[in-house]
């Protein structure tokens, strides 16, 4: 969990170096029509907005759900009404691939997103994006099964360490106190 925790501090980190990265002057260039066509390209190859799929019918169904709840003898009408007016809208995710299109070509070059989008066009790259899930998620597993046994092990390697330094430094015990003194005997009660 510890790693899960890690890897979305280092995503948020990574957000915001972007953030800073766009909004620097040597990002605020012109992009031209041919690295603007090459960061499409790499885009629709990255599968990159796939995840923004679902907005607009989760929303939909979103308030249509909210709004027969409140109007259930308009059922039909806000069904209808709903599904015609997210249709309309639908044209509107063209502007998400060219928002996308932008931020990927005001990081890389043109040249870098040709080979970008030739890399996940092939068979190894269209793999890695169809399995790269999957190895993330054992991955994560494996990496928490090791971070839990270095933390287990170190614990115990310091506390080994510890205990024998502490044994080493506790004061000795007085001979005569452990043993009985030379000489004295010690006799069994007699009856």
């Amino acid at each position: 969990m510890m790693l899960h925790n890690r890897v979305r501090r280092f995503s948020a980190i990574l957000a915001a170096s972007a953030v800073f990265a766009f909004s620097s002057p040597a990002f605020s260039q012109d992009v031209t029509d041919g690295h603007l066509k090459a960061a499409r390209a790499a885009v629709a190859a990255i599968h990159a907005t796939d995840p923004f799929d679902n907005i607009l019918p989760q929303a939909a169904a979103a308030l249509q759900q909210q709004l027969i709840q409140k109007n259930p003898d308009m059922q039909e009408l806000i069904g209808r009404t709903i599904s015609e007016k997210a249709l309309a809208l639908a044209s509107r995710r063209a502007d998400l691939e060219k928002e996308a299109a932008m931020a990927y070509a005001k990081v890389f070059s043109e040249k870098e997103l040709t080979e970008i989008a030739a890399f996940y066009n092939s068979d190894s790259g269209k793999k890695l994006l169809d399995s790269g899930p999957a190895v993330t998620r054992e991955l994560l597993k494996a990496a928490d099964i090791w971070q839990n046994g270095v933390a287990r092990d170190l614990a115990q390697q310091v506390g080994e360490t510890l205990a024998a330094a502490a044994k080493a430094t506790a004061p000795a015990a007085p001979a005569d106190a452990a043993a009985p003194a030379a000489g004295t005997q010690t006799e069994a009660p007699k009856n």
